[in-house]
């Protein structure tokens, strides 16, 4: 397949672009490295000796996507590029909406004018909001998100159904995240966003790697085991590897939704003790107030995707940490 990877220099990008190339598909980048940078494209030509074509652009540039679809024969797309913080969101909503959504929207009208109908797209376990209960399977109700980041990824999942309703001819995939950390075994590519992460495990690295002065765990007072925010930690190839077990599901016409998660929930402190355990490091953390848009905890019930696809997370929390802190003393 001819796959058009928006956001594919970014974190998880880059690493379902290695994946793709591995297994034989060509890639074509888009990216405005907005939270990337250029040389990932060379990172990911060392690992697989293939270069994907790259374009620096965004979506929001109908333009720039014109010319892309034009030049390539592009058979679907998997579509990440997006903004992603969360607290972010919450003070910058409109700059959300308008990224996430137009930039959705105006990548879809493209597809469609081009006969491109197919299309993976990078969700999050925020559009199931505060669970009743955990953990969490795809046929929990979604809404009352706590973030604006999360209500785009809602709305968009909602935009793509209504899409397919209107035209059975899509074939649409909602792959629902839950927390991603974890680099490549090559050292090469990773989390590693610009300027200060938002992210627990990359500000966890920095702040082991003496870049960061502190880490600020925010609350301690959640319902949980030990006060601290429960998620489900995966690792960032095996998630890769799940929208490589997707993409027969492109061969047929619907929306099928799949949550990608480990089944497992760990606290932010259990994170810092195995990060810690794993590494022999000791971490300078802070309890810091609850953090806007968060909630006590959520993790997966994955076992649709392990059913349906054959895919399942096989790389433990000690895996995670481990090749996380390999990569950062990998950096310059």
């Amino acid at each position: 397949m001819r796959i058009l990877v928006t956001g594919g220099t970014g974190y998880i990008g880059s690493h379902t672009c290695v994946q793709l190339l591995e297994r034989g598909d060509e890639v074509v980048i888009l990216d405005n490295l907005s939270n990337s940078k250029k040389e990932i494209v060379d990172h990911i030509e060392t690992i697989t000796g293939i270069r994907p074509v790259f374009y620096e652009a965004d979506i929001l540039d109908e333009d720039a996507l014109e010319r892309i679809f034009s030049a390539h024969a592009i058979d679907a797309v998997i579509h990440f590029a997006g903004l992603k913080a969360v607290g972010e969101s919450v003070h910058q909503p409109l700059r959300y909406y308008h990224n996430n959504i137009t930039g959705t929207l105006t990548l879809l009208a493209v597809m469609d004018r081009h006969d491109c109908r197919k299309i993976v797209f990078s969700s999050s376990a925020t559009v199931y909001g505060t669970p009743a209960s955990v953990p969490i399977n795809e046929d929990f109700p979604t809404g009352g998100t706590t973030n604006p980041y999360g209500t785009t990824k809602l709305y968009l999942e909602r935009i793509l159904t209504d899409l397919h309703t209107a035209d059975p001819r899509w074939s649409i995939v909602l792959l629902r995240y839950f927390n991603p950390v974890g680099a490549h075994d090559s050292k090469l590519i990773g989390d590693n966003p610009n300027g200060i992460p938002n992210n627990l495990m990359p500000y966890v690295t920095r702040v082991a790697k003496g870049i960061l002065p502190c880490l600020s765990v925010f609350g301690d007072d959640y319902p949980t085991h030990d006060g601290t925010g429960v998620r489900d930690y995966i690792h960032v190839l095996d998630l890769a590897a799940g929208h490589v077990a997707v993409l027969p599901c492109l061969d047929q016409p619907g929306v099928k939704v799949y949550n990608l998660g480990t089944g497992i929930g760990y606290s932010v402190l259990d994170m810092i003790h195995a990060f810690e355990k794993a590494n022999g490091i000791k971490l300078n953390y802070k309890i810091a107030p609850r953090r806007e848009g968060d909630i006590a905890e959520v993790w997966s019930d994955p076992s649709k995707a392990e059913r349906e696809l054959g895919w399942k997370a096989t790389r433990t929390l000690e895996d995670m940490c481990r090749s996380a802190w390999e990569f950062e003393t990998n950096q310059n």
